[in-house]
This record gives C-alpha cells, sequence and structure tokens, in this order.
C-alpha cells in the first residue's frame, strides 16, 4: 500500500487567533483538524472570544494552554505577544470580526490579537496572516468594513479566506457567513506549503 503524502501543516507552528463572534464555535472544529494533521497549534483568545468557547475548549484539543490575556504568564522569555509572533509560521485570525478588521487596519493594539499580531516578523521573511472575515450581511456590506479589508490585505499584506453568502445567526440569508472549516484548514495547508517554497 503507497504511503499517504505527508500534511503540509505537520511539524509546522500555526497560532489561531479567536476573536468575539457567533461563528468561534466553528475554529474548534480547525483546531482539531490542525492537530489531526500534524500540526503545533497555540490558540489565543480575545475577552469577547471566551463568551462564545471556553478557553478550555482550545486547550484540550490543541494541547497547549491558552492565552486570553496581556497579563497572562506564558513560558516565553519576551513578552507573551512577541514571543507568540515570534514562535509562528502562520497566524490564522478568526472568526475576523468587524471589530477586529477595523483594529488591524487602524493599527489599534489594546488586546491580545492585535498586539501579537503588530508583533509579527516582517523580515527576512513576512509571516503569513490568513484572516476569515465572519459577521452579518449589512456589517459585511459596510464601506468602512470593506476599506479595512482592502487595507488588512493591500497595506498588511494578509490573506483573505471568504467570506461565504448563506445562512447567518441573525435569521438571515447573506454574504458574511464563515467559510467552513475544510476551507480553512485547506488555505492553512496551502499558505504553509507556499512560504515553504520561497
Amino acid at each position: 500500500m503507497p504511503s499517504q503524502p505527508q500534511s503540509p501543516v505537520a511539524g509546522r507552528k500555526v497560532l489561531v487567533a479567536v476573536t468575539g463572534g457567533i461563528a468561534c464555535y466553528k475554529i474548534a472544529t480547525v483546531v482539531s483538524r490542525l492537530v489531526q494533521a500534524g500540526g503545533v497549534v497555540r490558540v489565543i483568545m480575545t475577552e469577547s472570544a471566551t463568551r462564545f468557547v471556553t478557553p478550555l475548549t482550545f486547550q484540550s484539543l490543541s494541547g497547549h494552554s491558552v492565552l486570553t490575556s496581556t497579563w497572562q504568564a506564558d513560558d516565553h522569555p519576551d513578552s507573551q505577544h512577541v514571543g507568540l509572533a515570534r514562535w509562528c509560521e502562520l497566524m490564522l485570525i478568526a472568526p475576523a470580526t468587524a471589530d477586529i478588521l477595523a483594529k488591524l487596519a487602524a493599527g489599534t493594539c489594546d488586546d491580545l490579537v492585535t498586539l501579537t499580531a503588530c508583533a509579527l516578523p516582517r523580515s527576512p521573511k513576512m509571516t503569513p496572516v490568513l484572516i476569515v472575515p465572519a459577521m452579518n450581511a449589512q456589517m459585511w456590506e459596510n464601506p468602512v468594513t470593506r476599506r479595512n479589508v482592502k487595507t488588512v490585505n493591500d497595506v498588511l499584506g494578509y490573506t483573505s479566506i471568504g467570506p461565504e453568502t448563506g445562512w447567518q445567526a441573525c435569521r438571515t440569508q447573506g454574504a458574511g457567513r464563515m467559510s467552513e472549516p475544510e476551507a480553512i484548514v485547506d488555505a492553512v495547508g496551502k499558505a504553509l506549503a507556499a512560504n515553504e517554497r520561497e
């Protein structure tokens, strides 16, 4: 029987940043799939994300402690956001809410996710960042939100995954639905494979 090709995630260090949108429950599946593919996954969360899914969920799935505050102690000798930024080979921000997109676009660093994103190395090679927008259709269509997405893509060099069109938690159909876990995991693998070749 021929051996299966190794996943591009295997042995790679992925930092998953979870922000406070209802879609964050899907990120538990993303973390689980990345770990099953052999990835080394650390999770950080905004305070609002912990109101939807507990840190214990992600700790159990990743096998690592989950950080939710800039004041928590970690095993890095640097400030934790700097240590995590240096540690990871890719940062995944999911769901990327309208709020976190606005903060990233403006350079605001007032939580663990935005601080860590700001501290990511950009040379000699930029750490890839994937954002997965998820919000109500009207919020997604808001011109300020669209401008912020363009800024994080064009100025910061982040890559967007989705969003899709479909049923939303606000009981309506429309654009802004977060991409499914399989598509997110696939995008992480492709980004890691591409970054390794560069």
